[in-house]
């Protein structure tokens, strides 16, 4: 074999070998700490510690793509804008997550989604949409909402104390 062609053959492994190490799917966006406005994710995402919101008067996190989950391995997404203690002043867009017409997303628990003074997570004109093992609890509204959304998974949730602000209309856990 000649010198010429064993280069080229080793160049092109070693490029193929390369792309193979990196092709990987990317690791998942790392949230944390403070939320002051509304953080749209696009990619896969992950809680890596617990989240305070202070937005006020729109959702907390929101998903902005079709196709991803957000993961939020065992951590605590808490309102701190608008604490739900004082719901008879909420503002109903106070989300602690909001799906709003997207397609095949995840919201991964577990976790807790608390003190919300809107819904804590709001599934609005959306399809297949798995929420699994979220705690959500003490938000002004519903715990889970779901308008206009179809062929979803809504499972091995828990709600407790939600609806603290609807008055005695029919909102509560899901």
């Amino acid at each position: 074999m000649n010198r010429s062609l064993f280069h080229r053959i080793a160049v092109v492994a070693f490029v193929f070998s390369a792309l193979l190490l990196f092709a990987g799917r990317t690791s998942a966006a790392e949230i944390s700490g403070t939320i002051s406005s509304t953080l749209t994710i696009m990619d896969d995402s992950e809680l890596v510690g617990d989240v305070t919101c202070m937005v006020a008067g729109a959702p907390c996190i929101s998903f902005g793509s079709p196709g991803i989950q957000l993961r939020l391995n065992g951590f605590t997404i808490t309102d701190g804008a608008n604490p739900s203690n004082n719901c008879a002043s909420s503002n109903f867009a106070e989300d602690g997550i909001l799906v709003n017409g997207q397609h095949d997303v995840a919201i991964l628990g577990p976790g807790l989604v608390e003190k919300f003074a809107g819904l804590g997570i709001s599934l609005e004109g959306s399809t297949k949409v798995k929420v699994t093992r979220v705690t959500v609890s003490d938000n002004c509204f519903s715990g889970i909402f779901l308008f206009a959304t179809t062929d979803s998974e809504i499972e091995r949730n828990i709600s407790v104390r939600n609806s603290i602000g609807s008055l005695g209309n029919p909102c509560g856990g899901t």
